[in-house]
């Protein structure tokens, strides 16, 4: 990290932003970080708070790895936040390592040491380590654990259980990731959604509920200084297996965050900033009180997620699907999502962002985190081309790719344009696999 500046208010959300920037710790790609670094990061998060962290196991997974809480802070109000308890979902738990060094370097100022004061914090990261060594949604049986809070069959969900029912937290704090189609209603990434849980199917208000709803409205309004529109609500149907809404039913209502999609090569480390600024903003209004002025239906107006939105989006192309048939004009709409691979005799784990075409036509009604006007250009499989080359191609209709381009298929695309009769330049090569780092 960088120089420590004192922070005037945790309330202003693009100082918080700046605080991050400066100061956060780099582990790399979120999911890269293993239950491994986790613990080196807890046990150096204890060292550079110096009397301010407690921790201990509170269980451990099906193959034994531990499941850690850690708690700072005096105050009589308990606040619970978990993270990673589906194994791919990895943002928030760099966001809580995040907090607990950045309150650590700022202990002292008013701000926070009214936090320390009035709060006490219980951070669960990575609660399912077993799904984040293989980076997949379950644990090793296989089983969601959001989808385990009445049976208990998980061991990690049963550790959840025990630990809410010894504190009972005043508020949860339920911490995922969610599909990069994703959008705020139609019009832009859902790169963060906010939910107050419902616990029956009528969505009963209670205080507790209520409260939920009003820290949503400061999340809400915190982030939209940084990121405006980018904010939506999730859908809040009663799910009777979910821990969030058991919680909330068993007296300690939850806030869900859920991380989505964020533009340009950095969008990985942007969301966890998003994720930092917005569970600092939130303990910030829970501490001073400030959350009792919020505005509940700040949060009701939020836009509604849907899945509108493309990772790119290539419009007004003549498509050449490879199949015999002419060029015809549409557009094309490619999706992503990160997957980890394991190479080489050290099994380096490397993250990569997976393309693929989700649907081609008239799209007229989606948008794209990346949008391309394709007016002019022929968008044919990449035959091993390269960029500002120039190719030969006599009949679209004669063209045989390797595989034909179609929805549901992950393949390089060219984005060709004529230059003179069955000459043509590569104007754009868009890979279905991008690299976004490796484990260190």
């Amino acid at each position: 990290g960088g120089q420590t500046r004192p922070l005037a208010s945790v309330a202003d959300a693009p100082a918080l932003a700046r605080m991050w920037d400066a100061e956060h710790l780099d582990d790399g790609p979120p999911a890269l970080l293993d239950h491994d670094t986790l613990v080196q990061r807890l046990a150096a998060a204890v060292r550079e708070g110096d009397g301010l962290y407690r921790t201990e196991q509170i269980g451990q997974s099906v193959e034994g790895r531990s499941i850690n809480h850690v708690w700072f802070g005096r105050g009589p109000a308990h606040i619970l936040l978990w993270s990673q308890m589906h194994g791919d979902e990895p943002t928030a738990t760099s966001a809580l390592l995040d907090i607990l060094h950045l309150v650590a370097r700022h202990r002292s100022e008013p701000s926070f040491e009214r936090m320390l004061d009035r709060l006490t914090l219980h951070l669960v990261p990575m609660l399912n380590p077993d799904g984040a060594a293989r980076f997949q949604r379950r644990n090793a049986q296989g089983i969601d654990i959001n989808r385990d809070a009445l049976l208990l069959q998980t061991p990690e969900g049963v550790a959840l259980k025990a630990l809410r029912d010894r504190l009972k937290p005043s508020l949860g704090f339920n911490l995922h990731n969610q599909n990069w189609r994703t959008s705020a209603g139609k019009a832009g990434p859902a790169s963060i959604s906010l939910l107050a849980a419902a616990f029956d199917e009528a969505r009963t208000e209670t205080p507790g509920r209520l409260l939920a709803k009003r820290t949503c409205t400061v999340i809400r309004d915190a982030l939209e200084s940084l990121v405006p529109g980018q904010v939506g609500r999730y859908d809040d149907e009663f799910e009777v297996r979910a821990f969030g809404d058991n919680l909330t039913k068993w007296g300690t209502p939850v806030v869900l965050i859920e991380t989505g999609p964020a533009a340009g090569d950095k969008a990985d480390q942007a969301l966890v900033k998003l994720n930092v600024v917005a569970i600092l903003s939130a303990i910030d209004a829970l501490a001073t009180g400030r959350v009792e002025n919020a505005d509940a239906a700040r949060y009701a107006s939020l836009p509604v997620n849907e899945s509108n939105l493309f990772t790119v989006l290539i419009r007004n192309a003549s498509i050449v699907t490879g199949t015999g048939i002419s060029p015809f004009t549409g557009d094309i709409g490619l999706g992503s999502s990160r997957i980890v691979r394991r190479s080489g005799p050290e099994a380096t784990r490397t993250v990569v962002q997976a393309f693929r075409i989700e649907d081609l036509g008239d799209l007229r009604t989606y948008v794209g985190l990346e949008t391309i006007d394709a007016t002019g250009l022929f968008v044919v499989a990449n035959a091993g081309w390269k960029e500002r080359g120039e190719v030969r191609i006599d009949d679209w209709k004669t063209f045989k790719p390797e595989r034909p381009l179609a929805s549901g298929v992950a393949m390089d695309l060219a984005l060709l344009r004529e230059a003179a009769p069955g000459m043509y330049r590569v104007e754009r090569i868009i890979r279905a696999e991008r690299n976004l780092g490796s484990a260190r």
